[in-house]
């Protein structure tokens, strides 16, 4: 019998326990895709061991004994080799292992990431009855494990800010683009991740594909079995990335692509012929079956074109993001927000999109429903509590974006200081809901998501508790809509 675990499943080893999870948390799938989400486990501290053994290839069961054997030296090898295959097999149940009665069997059960493959395809796999596998949450766990501390499991790094693009609604002034990470740093702060554990890391810039050193960081990031995420433009794209891409089975990428039409597109990135490249990395991209989602911010530029973006990706099975939020510049002058809809080509734009999905308004009502139960004391969003970013100087501020607010540095600091005990860093954990008393007592608050950084990069002081009336305004527009559609859903339900 061979074992082996599946290809997107990320382990981290805490001492006095062990913890596993799907990769699908933090990756991308395609349109309608239907296989089950597999979630999380928390192991053992033998069981860490036992599964600290596997490998993404498949190994004997005989191996994988003498392996723990050499941990457990003193455990009679009969009852760890029948306590290992009882071991994989109720994790093979739970969707984390695979197993086969040869290599080849083993390799054909753990399936592929592929845009060949049919979602229906997906919904007959092995992995099976998961929704009623925890009694207690792993955010429970942990929250009691670690006396409520948060743990750091999404670390952003730019790994450079300059770019090969002028894109009109960037938040970085082109003035700031000036440098690469030291790749020495890169690889500190990768060694440091894995001794804090964290999960999964998106790469980004600028534009990080510019970094000469870009492929030996993501192999030393696949050898670390991190979760990555690349943001790029793709106009770089080449046979040696691709190659390094395809080696991580927990690697996804995301791209920009404003309009079908390539004027519109190369006006919005100011760079002659980007659309042809970026389109042909997109295709480059899905050829060899890497998961990607496409990015289409909505601005007065694309605002009657975008759903060709979106229609575009519905053909390849994959999602377009078309969001239309653009935030102001970390330098606070607003300067690239002319390109920013206004209230009315908004309340346009939405009305279209719920035109198109049927769905959107019952997405939207739930949405608000869940926000309507938010107690004052929840935190504000997951910044400082669950991720943080590094710059390319190893400057570390709260999220992409909020580049002014520097709560340390990783030349100066260890990231598990300055997550632990940074005095801005405790500053923004203790901020709750309560400190923004305008947004308790708003009528539309349940429409609205609070972000500190779109509020602090459109203040000229950088306050992020200054709130931005612009996305006071989209909260009432989103609000009246939704108003508007119940209201018209009652009046047909009355009709004979």
């Amino acid at each position: 019998m061979f074992f082996k675990k599946r290809h997107n499943i990320i382990f981290r080893n805490y001492n006095t326990f062990g913890y596993i999870i799907d990769n699908r948390l933090f990756g991308y799938a395609e349109i309608n895709r239907s296989d089950v989400y597999v979630g999380d486990k928390i192991l053992s501290q033998s069981g860490s061991v036992f599964f600290s053994v596997l490998d993404i290839k498949p190994k004997s069961l005989n191996a994988l004994t003498n392996e723990i054997n050499k941990i457990f030296v003193d455990g009679d090898i009969q009852a760890i080799k029948n306590d290992a295959c009882e071991f994989y097999s109720m994790l093979e149940l739970d969707g984390f292992v695979v197993s086969g009665e040869t290599v080849q069997e083993c390799e054909e059960k753990d399936r592929k990431y592929s845009y060949n493959i049919l979602a229906t395809d997906f919904a007959e796999s092995d992995v099976r009855a998961h929704a009623t596998r925890h009694k207690t949450s792993t955010q429970d766990f942990f929250d009691e494990h670690f006396g409520g501390m948060p743990q750091l499991t999404n670390l952003h790094i730019e790994i450079t800010n300059r770019c090969n693009e002028r894109c009109i609604h960037c938040y970085i002034p082109h003035k700031r683009r000036t440098g690469y990470i030291d790749s020495d740093l890169f690889y500190d702060v990768l060694e440091q991740c894995i001794n804090i554990n964290v999960l999964h890391l998106t790469l980004t810039g600028g534009e990080p594909l510019l970094h000469m050193d870009f492929c030996d960081f993501l192999k030393k990031c696949r050898e670390y079995n991190f979760s990555i995420n690349v943001l790029s433009n793709l106009t770089l794209l080449d046979d040696a990335i691709i190659k390094e891409m395809k080696q991580n089975p927990l690697l996804s990428v995301q791209a920009s692509l404003y309009s079908m039409n390539p004027d519109i597109h190369d006006k919005i990135t100011k760079l002659k012929g980007s659309f042809e490249r970026t389109k042909n990395g997109i295709l480059k991209i899905i050829d060899n079956h890497i998961p990607i989602q496409i990015s289409c911010p909505i601005m007065k530029q694309n605002k009657f074109c975008y759903n060709d973006v979106v229609k575009w990706a519905n053909n390849y099975n994959i999602i377009a993001d078309d969001d239309y939020i653009v935030i102001a510049g970390c330098d606070h002058t607003g300067s690239n927000l002319s390109c920013r809809l206004s209230t009315d080509e908004l309340e346009a734009v939405i009305n279209d999109k719920a035109h198109k999905d049927k769905n959107y308004f019952v997405r939207l009502e739930m949405e608000a429903e869940r926000k309507r139960d938010s107690r004052p004391d929840n935190f504000v969003c997951s910044v400082c509590n669950s991720s943080i970013c590094i710059a390319e100087d190893g400057n570390v501020y709260p999220c992409a974006g909020w580049r002014d607010y520097v709560v340390g540095n990783v030349n100066e600091s260890t990231l598990s200081d300055i997550w632990n005990s940074a005095e801005k860093v405790t500053y923004l954990r203790a901020l709750r809901m309560n400190d923004f008393p305008k947004c308790i007592k708003c009528a539309e608050r349940e429409f609205c998501t609070m972000c500190m950084v779109r509020n602090a990069n459109e203040n000229r002081l950088g306050d992020p508790l200054a709130v931005s009336e612009y996305f006071c305004q989209i909260a009432k527009i989103n609000k009246k809509m939704m108003l508007g559609w119940k209201s018209r859903s009652a009046h047909a339900s009355d009709r004979p």
